[in-house]
């Protein structure tokens, strides 16, 4: 042997392709698993209500822009909300509407959303206040 080496001019493939494979099966086998059962919210249409229906049964709760909640005009607390919207469901059948002042945080109404839906509530509303 003379001392000298052959050079190595190829590049073996084989083991990166196996590495993607295996990556690819796993991202088949937990895609699935990755589909979360979210909130179903249908954006309405912007309509103009012209006469609000003064017979309605709603549960009008009013978020404002310091995260504050008000029921028929009273303001309560966080740690109340649900036993509030409890009582008042019972007098007002017909669900819950939850209006917002435009700054209200994201976080405040959906807490007041899980609040109404742990106690009952399954028609639950979002408007502008």
């Amino acid at each position: 042997m003379s001392g000298q080496r052959k050079t190595f001019n190829e590049i073996n493939i084989t083991p990166l392709t196996d590495i993607f494979l295996v990556l690819l099966i796993i991202m088949m086998v937990i895609a699935p698993l990755l589909d979360q059962q979210g909130l179903n919210l249908a954006v309405p249409n912007m309509i103009e209500v012209k006469d609000e229906i003064k017979d309605s049964k709603l549960v009008k709760v009013v978020v404002t822009n310091d995260n504050k909640y008000f029921l028929n005009e009273q303001e309560i607390s966080p740690s109340e909300i649900g036993a509030s919207i409890a009582l008042s469901a019972k007098e007002n059948p017909d669900g819950l509407l939850i209006l917002t002042e435009n700054d209200a945080t994201h976080g405040a109404v959906v807490k007041l959303m899980d609040e109404a839906r742990n106690n009952g509530v399954t028609n639950i509303s979002i408007s502008e206040y």
